[in-house]
């Protein structure tokens, strides 16, 4: 579980969801303490997995858990998503690998899959469906190179990239060590928009747009964008906008070396 999954899984037990499967081989540090559910002096050095589980049961004791302390991988990711109706991606944002094994296997059995993604002070949501766009159509990461891949993603998350105007130290950005800044507002309004859109899925109520439809809500600019992107990220708005965010990247890495 990623920044967000703490945040998902106390949202949507609280909604009633009575079973998950859980997964994270990650302990808490003082890293968490921005954005995490379940960052706490009381759980530095402890499992997130173990923290989360006894969050949750603190709340309903008769939460139907299952617990995969390695993460999901080839070796165990039939195991993982047995029986499971939903899945909500609450991934590291640089998990791609582990991101490629998940939602081969959604489209393979069919299993709705949500990303809702913190992005500045907001969330950005894309619902891969059944019979629809898949999450490699839509983004288009599993050819590109890997410097390239944390790109692609940003601007297949965020067509409107409605954060990009208040970054305000462009040096916190870093996709060669795998860095970016976060806050704990995006995290949190994650889990209420994964949450909202889970609910429709599972009770059949309410309009689900699945990609390459995607919606992002900036609480920093009071924006809400709703994009259409037909091709995902071969789309030629979106190869663009990916030449657009790189040159601008480049060009600020240019100017912190500089001074």
């Amino acid at each position: 579980m990623g920044g967000t999954g703490g945040y998902h899984l106390l949202t949507l037990t609280r909604l009633g969801i009575g079973a998950f499967s859980i997964a994270d081989f990650d302990v808490f540090g003082l890293a968490n303490f921005n954005r995490q559910a379940g960052a706490m002096m009381s759980t530095v050095g402890h499992p997130k997995l173990d923290v989360l589980a006894s969050m949750a049961r603190d709340i309903n004791p008769e939460l139907d858990l299952r617990l995969f302390p390695t993460g999901v991988s080839r070796d165990n990711v039939d195991s993982f998503f047995d029986g499971v109706d939903v899945y909500v991606d609450a991934l590291d944002y640089f998990a791609f690998d582990a991101r490629d094994v998940v939602y081969r296997k959604c489209a393979e059995a069919r299993i709705p899959a949500i990303i809702a993604a913190p992005l500045g002070m907001g969330a950005a949501l894309i619902s891969f469906l059944p019979g629809g766009m898949t999450f490699e159509e839509y983004f288009d990461l599993r050819h590109a190179p890997e410097g390239e891949k944390a790109l692609r993603f940003l601007v297949g998350l965020s067509p409107a990239l409605l954060q990009r105007t208040y970054l305000a130290d462009p040096s916190r950005v870093s996709f060669g060590t795998r860095a970016g800044p976060s806050t704990p507002m995006a995290c949190m309004l994650c889990a209420g928009v994964a949450g909202t859109e889970l609910l429709k899925l599972v009770l059949r109520r309410g309009k689900v747009y699945g990609a390459p439809h995607a919606i992002q809500f900036d609480a920093f600019r009071n924006r809400l964008a709703k994009t259409w992107r037909p091709g995902g990220n071969r789309n030629p708005l979106q190869r663009l906008a990916i030449n657009l965010v790189q040159r601008q990247l480049r060009s600020r890495a240019r100017a912190g070396r500089a001074e």
